[in-house]
C-alpha cells in the first residue's frame, strides 16, 4: 500500500510539471489581449508560462502585441500559432514562417498568418503576395510599427 501511494505521488508530482498548453475552446475563449472571441482556427495563438498559465489569442497580432506590451518571454514555456495551412493545429512560434499579405486577412486586420514550412509560405506569397517573417522579424517589425506610430 504504501507503494502504491509512493508510485501515485510521483506520478501527480511528473504531470504537474509537464506544462502543457489546454486546447483553445473556439467560440467560447476570449481573447487575452483585445477580449474578443476566439473564432477562427487559422489565425488564433495561445501562450504558456513555465508555470502553466494559459494566455489565448485571437490573433497573432494580439499575441505579438501582448509579449510587446507585458515583455512576457522570461517566464514562456510555449508559444503556439495556428497553422494557417491545417486549420486547428498549434505549431511552435519560434519554428514557424510567417507572411503578412493583404490578400489574408486575419480577425484584427494584421493580415498575418503562419505555416510550418519555408516552402509553404512561399507558395503562400506565390499566390497572394505579402512579406515573409522569421519570429524574431516579426517582433522587429511590430516594434518598429508601435515606435513609429508614437511618433
Amino acid at each position: 500500500m504504501k507503494t502504491l501511494l509512493v508510485l501515485i505521488t510521483f506520478v501527480i508530482l511528473c504531470a504537474s510539471c509537464n506544462v502543457q498548453p489546454e486546447p483553445i475552446a473556439y467560440g467560447h475563449d476570449a481573447c487575452h489581449f483585445c477580449k474578443m472571441t476566439i473564432v477562427d482556427q487559422t489565425h488564433a495563438a495561445q501562450l504558456v508560462t513555465k508555470k502553466g498559465k494559459q494566455f489565448k489569442f485571437d490573433a497573432i497580432e494580439c499575441l505579438v502585441n501582448d509579449i510587446q506590451e507585458n515583455q512576457t518571454t522570461e517566464n514562456v514555456s510555449k508559444i503556439l500559432v495556428a497553422n494557417y495551412s491545417n486549420a486547428g493545429e498549434m505549431i511552435d512560434a519560434h519554428g514557424a514562417h510567417f507572411i503578412i499579405s493583404p490578400e489574408i486577412t486575419s480577425p484584427m486586420g494584421a493580415n498575418l498568418s503562419a505555416v510550418n514550412s519555408q516552402e509553404k509560405v512561399e507558395t503562400l506569397q506565390k499566390q497572394h503576395t505579402g512579406i515573409i517573417f522569421t519570429w524574431e522579424a516579426l517582433q522587429s517589425h511590430f516594434k518598429e510599427k508601435t515606435i513609429n506610430n508614437h511618433h
